[in-house]
């Protein structure tokens, strides 16, 4: 039987999803399986590397319980960026993994800004020198574990692991090896500088391949505990973000996707590599070129901090606050009578690079009501994201929508307000697992089905269900409060320091 499915792995922070997909990106069937997360200290964030294969293999079980194993073409991988562990000479793990959202390196980031210089790590790496990437935890470790760090004949991100226990070799992807930081990544290669300035060498690294091709087979260990076919291609594929770029078609002229999610990710399409501080240059799932990628640390996990947090209403015990809410926000007009929220409760990345910075409610009243700052929340998400896009067209190509993917986009009112706020229009597709059909993509045309992943994506990723388009009286009134919302950062960021100073 020739396979006529293609399976992308999205191993994400939380769960791991193991997704079959036809050649006309319908899901067939699923499997999936919760990730636990521990942290031990302030500011750390780690989980078993057992956990990370564990939660696949059980995923991959139950997806090869429902469909024939062998109508399986091939397998690529979606995983959470920035997360990686180590290695002895034996390939057993020396530690728990650290996550993209430890925090441990600040010092570190400092020192090899120092070292380097801000602009040439900006210039190699592609992202601004933040503590997410690995390769201020690689320094961390060098400093603070030396025996460890000794001892580490392989470090891998979660695609290298993955990849390595699904065949017996490390090998990774360019699309996932370049959120580490420690990639050239105009030259889709490992950086010498940047190897140097971690403490590591080439040898200790998984080799290379670019999204699309195979790096290996399923070995028959592998399709002992999982129920795959040994034999199956196991195939590059990429960062969640970068993947779920692909799953949107970020290919399209004129198009950027937007992921909102518990974090508001969008990206668009180039071929040929810039550097700007407002985006992070991604390797993209293709072949070539990359993705120019802004974050919003908070999205959908703003949403639920306000109803749970500060309205005090658990969505568990009352399913219907979500829709009175947004009545509710329906209900306030643009500008929420004066009200701007900046949605910088987890710190700010693109495009100022603070991770000191914190939210902001401005403009509260006692005229002012639930709706009104529900809405606010909706605008400063929304205001925030056509600010940032705004100014990648402008370093790089135009942008004239966007495609939205995540939980967010279900919102009707969400989505016509960051229309009318970026003045583009929102085209909401029905993706729902947007990471791993980029995988899958990729997947598809190492598995011979396409001639390159950008045809694999036009031909996967499906129509959009709704078009939201700017409303020209609304869109107007937007444009107006963009230009106060961009100054009020810039003015506040001197002060917050301050106060983070203070709070510390």
């Amino acid at each position: 039987m020739r396979g006529d499915l293609v399976i992308g792995i999205d191993s994400s922070t939380t769960s791991t999803k193991a997704i079959a997909f036809d050649g006309r990106g319908r899901a067939v069937a699923e499997g999936r399986a919760a990730v636990p997360l521990s942290n031990p200290k302030p500011g750390w964030f780690e989980q078993e590397v057992s956990d990370w294969t564990g939660a696949a293999t059980k995923a991959l079980k139950q997806l090869t319980k429902k469909i024939d194993a062998k109508r399986i073409a091939g397998i690529a991988i979606s995983n959470q960026r920035e997360s990686y562990a180590q290695f002895d000479a034996k390939n057993k793990p020396l530690r728990p993994g650290t996550l993209w959202l430890d925090e441990r390196a600040h010092r570190e980031v400092t020192e090899i800004v120092g070292e380097l210089g801000r602009d040439r790590i900006h210039q190699i790496s592609g992202k601004p020198p933040d503590v997410t990437p690995c390769l201020y935890r690689c320094r961390w470790f060098s400093r603070h574990m030396p025996k460890m760090w000794e001892k580490t004949a392989k470090t891998a991100e979660v695609h290298g692991v993955l990849t390595h226990f699904l065949t017996g070799r490390w090998a990774t992807s360019t699309a996932s090896a370049d959120p580490m930081g420690l990639l050239d990544v105009s030259h889709y290669d490992w950086s010498d500088v940047l190897l140097k300035a971690a403490r590591l060498t080439r040898e200790q690294l998984p080799e290379l391949y670019r999204p699309g091709e195979i790096m290996g087979e399923v070995s028959a260990a592998a399709a002992k505990l999982t129920g795959l076919k040994a034999g199956i291609p196991v195939i590059a594929g990429g960062g969640d973000g970068q993947c779920a770029g692909t799953g949107a078609n970020i290919f399209l002229k004129g198009r950027a996707y937007v992921n909102l999610g518990t974090a508001t990710v969008s990206g668009s399409y180039g071929k040929h590599y810039a550097v700007d501080r407002v985006f992070r240059g991604m390797v993209a799932v293709g072949e070539e070129g990359f993705s120019f990628e802004t974050a919003i640390r908070t999205g959908s996990f703003l949403v639920n901090w306000m109803v749970e947090r500060l309205f005090n209403v658990s969505p568990a015990k009352n399913p219907g606050i979500f829709k009175a809410l947004e009545e509710e926000a329906k209900a306030s007009p643009v500008g929420a009578h004066g009200l701007v929220l900046v949605p910088y409760w987890s710190g700010c990345m693109t495009p100022y690079w603070d991770s000191g910075a914190r939210g902001v409610i401005a403009g509260l009243s006692g005229n002012h009501k639930r709706g009104d700052v529900y809405r606010a929340l909706l605008e400063g998400v929304a205001l925030e994201q056509a600010m940032m896009t705004n100014q990648v067209a402008a370093a790089t190509s135009e942008i004239t929508h966007f495609a939205a993917v995540g939980g967010g986009s279900r919102s009707d009112l969400w989505c016509q307000i960051l229309a009318d706020a970026s003045a583009r229009d929102v085209k909401r597709l029905e993706t729902a697992e947007a990471s791993a059909l980029g995988a899958a993509m990729a997947a598809a045309k190492g598995a011979g089905w396409f001639g390159s992943i950008a045809q694999a994506s036009a031909a996967m990723s499906g129509k959009p269900s709704k078009t939201f388009r700017p409303r020209t009286k609304d869109s107007a009134r937007y444009q107006e409060l963009l230009s106060i919302y961009a100054e009020l950062w810039p003015k506040l960021a001197d002060w917050n320091q301050k106060l983070e100073a203070f709070r510390k």
